[in-house]
């Protein structure tokens, strides 16, 4: 403990020159409070912690404590919240909350074994404390209650397999930057490019599958000087073979370019009878002879590069399936054998259907009231239109599509919430979705309470496939792989970057944090792991040499620079600008989810880099930021920032290793706000890592947040320091932290 902690002469000499009762600023005025007392002023002390923690306060140039000086006083805080939090424990209350994308479209797949596409149903959902499933930002306007009733009817009718489904046509497009001429995961040997498409087929019955090639600004259609294959597939066999290209298209291409390109989409197309329910479809190009393009003394990467020019190569850019047409029946689907458990066509048999439906759909036991409801939909139609109007009703009941949590007549002000209210936080958790039917079981049972079967049943949920939801879900979210889609590259600066690279970069990132998951690993690995999963196309981008073909595979790291988050090209693209790095935008990323040190949003008046000018001489990245460093008002938050993301800047804006910059080396040397020393990012990893509780916090506050699907508040900061002290004991292993949060009162309490 700090000596002399309780004495105000510690505030007054570190603090009170800015947070007096006369400055006050941010808000402070620490002089007239006693930290002896601080769960009095829980609020402001852990404040006080959270910035002396990161060396954020004192800011820098001004007198600073000793480090045991400090770390003394952070206990001496710490102790004192923390005992009286365990005293009167205050769980926060959630409001009502709204399953959004994601946690719907899981939840129709567990339900009816049916894969929707959520998107093309519900608007996007807001975000709010960095995730998409906070209850305060999931509201439900009238216009969205219209969609959820939409979806409901839409859905039912395909689970059933409604008879009276019109034919319809749904597009796929493909983006322009993808390289069509290798081989890409998950397509049938022998082919590349193209597209795979999981469809699932309403009926029995007759769809068109057709396919478009790219076109030039001028409409002409490219890549028909050589002869091209293209084959579709419905489930890995071949359906159609269909070849263009070569002299006779080539001479039509010059007489008549529009017919023969409407003549060539006649080609690529086919009319084929389908069973209905889940179907992989591809359309690809047969591997043949490479294709010789024009000279260059390098070769690029991205096949797409020459879009303008009518020799290129032909890559495919929509691929459509229409239908059904001439349907004779429903077939057997999964979501048939799904909902269908029994077959008489009588009411016995409707009501068993229904009941176990309502039962997993609403998550706790179906009443008699709620049975009675379901039922009067059934009545009066034949069996399997009853059923399908049941099933809707249930879709769009308030049930389904929001979580309750009721507070029990008599409870006391803070309370137990009960099994099955927690086998749906659980679920939600981990699987985005909702409870199966062992979970629930046990929830109606009331042995859910108990510690080891909760113990149980969490690794369990763990170990299960529909835990890669954490992975889409809220690494997603966190490290913001979502925004990887919409990296877009200067195609001048970065003429190599495709959709191939893209697409594995994330992968990359996925696949790690899906490791630390699975083998249950110490979660520092996220950035200290010394292997990696790399494709060909991304292995490339590294410079691994030895990696080929589209799968991914692990692969040990040589490279310091490479290990962990820091070295990964998702992270640092999603961080950088379309034509340059950002080492502003790459230290408030690891500021704040690395290191859980929320950045301030900058003035509004804050300059845009100068763009270096015609025949000036070009600056580095530290040269152009210079400016900003000098502004007083930017200067507090870029000393902080600035010099973790200068470390970064030996990758470039897609994470390619570089070592020079506008003519000159480059210099990633800085000063962090402990006062350490660093140059390059293996300095910068070392030094996040040194205090492994740091970043075991800061990713305990987003697992915590993501799980009660609310945001943190000064009260739950006692709780997350007590799981991390907890995990600590197990050598920070992923399942430790999941298994603290689970047991922790803001999870199991209301």
């Amino acid at each position: 403990m700090l000596q002399g902690a309780t004495d105000p002469g510690v505030i007054g000499k570190y603090c009170a020159a800015c947070h007096s009762q006369g400055l006050k600023t941010g808000g402070l005025a620490l002089d007239t409070l006693d930290p002896s007392q601080a769960p009095a002023n829980a609020e402001v002390w852990e404040k006080v912690v959270r910035k002396l923690r990161a060396n954020a306060m004192p800011p820098p140039g001004m007198p600073q404590p000793d480090p045991a000086a400090r770390q003394g006083f952070i206990a001496y805080l710490e102790d004192q919240l923390d005992r009286a939090a365990e005293a009167h424990p205050n769980p926060g209350r959630p409001v009502l909350h709204r399953l959004n994308r994601a946690e719907y479209a899981n939840a129709i797949r567990d339900l009816l074994a049916l894969d929707i596409d959520a998107a093309s149903l519900l608007p996007p959902d807001d975000a709010a404390y960095g995730f998409d499933n906070i209850s305060d930002a999931l509201g439900l306007s009238p216009a969205l209650q219209e969609h959820y009733l939409s979806a409901a009817l839409n859905i039912g009718a395909l689970a059933v397999g409604d008879p009276h489904v019109t034919p319809g046509s749904e597009t796929y497009r493909i983006k322009q930057d993808l390289s069509q001429n290798q081989h890409i995961e998950g397509m049938p040997l022998g082919t590349i490019g193209g597209t795979r498409v999981r469809y699932n087929f309403p009926l029995d019955g007759e769809y068109i599958l057709q396919a478009k090639l790219f076109r030039t600004n001028l409409n002409i259609m490219r890549g028909l000087s050589t002869e091209h294959q293209v084959e579709f597939a419905v489930d890995g066999q071949r359906v159609r073979l269909a070849t263009l290209g070569g002299p006779s298209d080539l001479a039509a291409l010059f007489e008549k370019p529009t017919d023969t390109g409407d003549a060539i989409d006649a080609r690529l197309r086919v009319r084929i009878p389908v069973k209905a329910g889940p179907h992989e479809v591809t359309a690809a190009f047969v591997e043949g002879p490479v294709v010789a393009l024009p000279d260059r003394l390098q070769p690029y990467i991205r096949s797409s590069v020459d879009n303008f020019d009518w020799a290129g190569l032909p890559h495919i850019e929509t691929f459509a399936i229409t239908g059904p047409f001439n349907a004779t029946g429903p077939g057997d689907t999964p979501s048939r054998r799904r909902i269908f458990t029994c077959h008489p066509a009588e009411t016995a048999c409707a009501t068993q259907i229904i009941s176990t439906i309502a039962r997993r759909a609403y998550r706790q036991p179906v009443t008699d009231a709620d049975l009675h409801r379901l039922m009067s939909f059934y009545a009066g139609r034949d069996f399997e239109s009853g059923i399908e109007t049941a099933l809707q009703r249930i879709l769009a009941s308030p049930k389904f599509i929001f979580r309750v949590e009721r507070d029990p007549p008599g409870s006391p002000a803070v309370h137990r919430i009960t099994d099955v209210e927690l086998a749906s936080r659980l679920s939600f958790f981990l699987w985005s979705s909702i409870p199966d039917d062992e979970l629930l079981s046990l929830a109606i049972q009331g042995r859910l309470q108990d510690p080891t079967v909760l113990e149980r049943q969490v690794r369990r949920m763990l170990a299960d496939p529909k835990a890669e939801a954490l992975v889409a879900n809220f690494a997603g979210q966190w490290l913001h792989l979502r925004n990887v889609p919409n990296v877009l590259p200067n195609s001048d600066l970065f003429p190599d970057f495709d959709d191939n690279l893209r697409q594995s970069m994330r992968r990359e990132t996925e696949l790690l944090f899906e490791s630390v998951i699975r083998e249950d690993r110490n979660v520092l690995d996220l950035l200290t792991a010394d292997y990696t999963f790399v494709n060909e196309r991304l292995a490339r981008h590294y410079g691994i040499p030895g990696i080929y073909g589209s799968r991914f595979r692990r692969v040990a790291i040589t490279d310091d620079a490479r290990k962990g988050l820091l070295g990964q090209a998702s992270i640092l693209s999603v961080t950088s600008h379309a034509e340059r790095t950002s080492p502003v935008v790459r230290g408030k990323f690891i500021l704040e989810n690395i290191l859980g040190t929320p950045v301030p949003p900058p003035p509004p008046d804050v300059p845009v880099l100068k763009e270096t000018a015609a025949g000036e001489t070009p600056k580095t990245m530290r040269e152009q930021m210079a400016e900003h460093r000098a502004n007083p008002a930017c200067a507090t938050c870029h000393k902080i920032m600035d010099p973790i993301g200068f470390a970064l800047e030996n990758f470039d804006a897609v994470g390619e290793w570089r070592t020079r910059e506008a003519g000159g080396a480059i210099d990633a040397s800085g000063e962090l706000a402990d006062g350490t020393r660093i140059d390059g990012v293996v300095a910068l990893r070392q030094a996040l890592v040194r205090q492994p509780e740091m970043f075991a916090g800061t990713l305990t506050e987003k697992l915590l947040t993501y799980g009660l699907g609310r945001g943190l508040e000064y009260y739950d900061m006692p709780v997350v320091r007590a799981i991390v002290r907890d995990a600590a004991r197990s050598d920070y292993r992923f399942s430790a932290i999941v298994m603290e949060i689970v047991r922790s009162a803001p999870f199991r309490m209301r």
